[in-house]
């Protein structure tokens, strides 16, 4: 006979806890796993589901974010600056992608957080960050009239950039003007006298005294064409009293008009007839209050004909048309026409008349002996142009 050995049983003790353990942990996790209400459904089986991708489509400067979703939809999109501003954009419908409503701009580092969901309800979000190159041409601009100012109801809102534009559309469409009263007017591109590039937006007709406006020139990322724009600008003002200045050089006589009516009539002398000293014609509006200057005519191409300090000095264009106190030209006043282009007045009327007048006020000059009329870019010269004309002076079809 062949004796049997038995196993000890010390051995099989463990195995069978280690059974019973397997079971127990087991039972926990199939019972977690199932649905409310789904008792003695059969488990799950095969790979967990996985996260949808979410990938951000890195872009040049001057284009705007993407951010796409596969496997799943998109939930939640934050693109943000290194200074906190944050990049808003649009969801598809389908919510697989996400596209910003501007552009990114040049020389910006930019934090993206996204968050997707897939079908069964699983989100996971996904960090990342990229930076655009910087910018190998800047451009700026100068805003006239000033933030906050009040000015005359002649005073178009102007821009004169810097550099180059030659995308206008693509400038254009970012510069906003809101009125305070629905106020119709159109932008119209032009060179300034210096020869920049320069856009202005001017009403149909002069500003209603009291209104406010408002420019949001959004044009941080806008590629000019000369130059990349890497900030946004935004400025206001507000139109004051009713004030037109008629100056009439064949009768020598100028007069203050305020609200309709006639408040101040001053006799002037205007530039000498029949040559380069003229003066010009059409509707100038007074660009600045510079008080007390040095006129030198060489700066004008004059030559030597005038070199001296002159009191109560307001520019009416950027070629030297002023009108100010001209004492050394007393004689003439309401008489005959002998200045160097410019409307002379006594100290008295020049003192009194400078105070009542506004930066923005229209002078409407009329005359039959002038060297032509102001154009649009010598100073604010655009009332000399119809609306119609105006209008198609605008990238975008007024």
């Amino acid at each position: 006979m062949i004796p049997v050995r038995l196993r000890p049983r010390a051995r099989i003790r463990p195995v069978v806890a280690a059974v019973a353990l397997c079971s127990a942990l087991t039972a926990c996790t199939a019972g977690a796993a199932e649905p409310t209400g789904a008792v003695g459904a059969p488990r799950a089986t095969g790979s967990p589901a996985l996260p949808a991708k979410v990938t951000v489509v890195k872009p040049a400067a001057g284009r705007t974010v993407t951010v796409t979703a596969s496997g799943g939809t998109l939930t939640a999109v934050k693109v943000v600056d290194a200074e906190g501003g944050v990049l808003a954009g649009r969801t598809a419908a389908d919510g697989t992608s996400w596209v910003s409503e501007r552009k990114a701009v040049p020389g910006t580092s930019y934090r993206v957080e996204a968050t997707a969901r897939t079908a069964d309800g699983k989100e996971s979000t996904s960090r990342s960050a990229f930076s655009t190159p910087e910018a190998p041409l800047v451009n700026k601009l100068t805003l006239a009239p000033g933030k906050d100012t009040t000015v005359g109801i002649g005073h178009p809102l102007s821009i004169v950039f810097d550099r180059p534009v030659t995308h206008k559309a693509e400038v254009e469409k970012h510069l906003k003007v809101t009125t305070s009263n629905g106020t119709v007017g159109s932008w119209g591109w032009l060179k300034d006298w210096s020869g920049k590039d320069r856009v202005d937006w001017r009403p149909k007709e002069y500003w209603k005294p009291g209104t406010r406006v408002t420019l949001d020139a959004r044009l941080d990322g806008t590629d000019s064409g000369g130059g990349w724009f890497v900030r946004d600008y935004r400025t206001g003002f507000t139109v004051g009293a009713a004030q037109v200045v008629k100056v009439d050089l064949d009768r020598k006589r100028l007069a203050l008009v305020r609200d309709g009516r006639t408040v101040r009539t001053i006799p002037v002398s205007g530039g000498t007839p029949g040559g380069d000293k003229r003066s010009w014609r059409g509707t100038a509006v007074l660009m600045a209050k510079e008080g007390t200057i040095n006129m030198n005519s060489e700066t004008v191409g004059l030559g030597d004909a005038y070199d001296k300090m002159v009191d109560h000095s307001m520019r009416l264009t950027w070629s030297g048309m002023y009108a100010h106190a001209a004492p050394w030209n007393a004689r003439w006043f309401g008489r005959a026409n002998r200045s160097s282009g410019c409307i002379g007045m006594s100290d008295a009327d020049a003192s009194a008349f400078y105070a009542a007048v506004r930066v923005g006020d229209p002078f409407e000059i009329t005359g039959a002996d002038t060297k032509g009329t102001v154009a649009p870019g010598n100073g604010y010269g655009a009332w000399n142009l119809t609306w119609e004309q105006w209008k198609a002076k605008s990238a975008l079809g007024g």
